[in-house]
């Protein structure tokens, strides 16, 4: 994640500044991110997430969109590009705002070292924030290390931890298991696991 590329903007400003941009920007309560690159490691992750839930997810009332789908949550002015996110049922876009859900169900970051903080600081609380969330997870690119937040019943999230190679991450939300070994396949971590 880069520096801020503006000081404060209405949320009016940041949409109309963001349909016109060549690249992507995130916005919290009035400050504007640019989006940093990603890396190789960080490339072939979401590809392999993409290409494990796609297919299992097909034909089963949930679909899983690129970090080119926007998500908000109703409770403060925040834009976000996740990785991935999945949402089950009809996305309900935000009124008046183009390519922007509000209902994801689960939402997947991939983190480098320029954005953990950020996608374990104010993306997270934001994120935790969206209603209709039932799980977000951090999966790390530069060694076998995965975190789930998942909401419990009583609306606590209760946070679980993967880092063994031989393990599996369980979406709850639909019902799936992935290999460690599938996450990272191809990924070349940096802890050579």
């Amino acid at each position: 994640m880069g520096f801020p590329a503006f000081k404060y903007t209405t949320p009016e400003e940041y949409l109309t500044m963001e349909m016109n941009a060549p690249e992507k920007h995130e916005y919290f309560e009035g400050t504007v991110y640019a989006m940093a690159g990603a890396t190789d490691e960080h490339i072939c992750i979401v590809d392999n997430l993409t290409s494990e839930i796609q297919g299992f997810i097909k034909g089963k009332g949930c679909r899983a969109y690129s970090s080119d789908l926007r998500v908000t949550t109703p409770h403060f002015e925040s834009y976000m590009y996740p990785d991935m996110s999945i949402v089950c049922g009809k996305v309900e876009k935000k009124d008046g705002v183009f390519n922007t859900a509000t209902n994801p169900s689960v939402i997947i970051e991939v983190t480098s070292q320029s954005t953990e903080k950020y996608d374990r600081g104010y993306k997270q609380i934001y994120y935790l924030q969206i209603p209709s969330l039932k799980e977000y997870i951090i999966v790390d690119s530069l060694k076998c290390n995965v975190e789930i937040n998942r909401k419990q019943e009583n609306g606590n999230w209760e946070k679980t931890i993967i880092a063994d190679i031989n393990g599996s991450l369980f979406i709850n939300t639909i019902n799936m298991n992935i290999l460690m070994k599938d996450i990272y396949f191809e990924v070349l971590l940096g802890n050579n696991q």
